[in-house]
């Protein structure tokens, strides 16, 4: 074994997390197209953009929770941090977009963020 890596600290089996690189989420906008709901994470260093696995049908409330469960877990599970989602009211039908806030330790979220 390469004493080098022992010196630094390495421990076998021991593997650093690595971030991604496209940052932590800032913004939710979220889109009904007949295809389905599409979302798009903007982030820090970009957007990610795709569809929901909620039906086409869908209440645009369950969408939004969809959402916003999508980029909480986003955050918690690449970034280990906590955000809150909050919603604006529409400027256009069938269009939505979010806030996502980092949530400090200790401090419970606002009423109704999350959808």
């Amino acid at each position: 074994m390469n004493s080098t890596l022992l010196d630094s600290g390495m421990v076998r089996g021991e593997k650093e997390k690595k971030r991604p690189a496209w940052g932590v989420p800032r913004g939710i906008i979220l889109l009904a197209t007949p295809e389905g709901w599409r979302s798009s994470v903007l982030t820090e260093n970009g957007t990610l953009c795709g569809r929901l696995d909620v039906p086409t049908n869908a209440d645009p409330q369950d969408a939004r929770a969809a959402a916003a469960l999508k980029v909480t877990e986003l955050a918690r599970d690449f970034h280990d941090i906590d955000v809150a989602v909050s919603w604006e009211p529409p400027q256009e039908p069938w269009s939505w977009t979010a806030q996502v806030t980092l949530i400090a330790e200790n401090e419970p979220p606002s009423p109704g963020a999350e959808g």
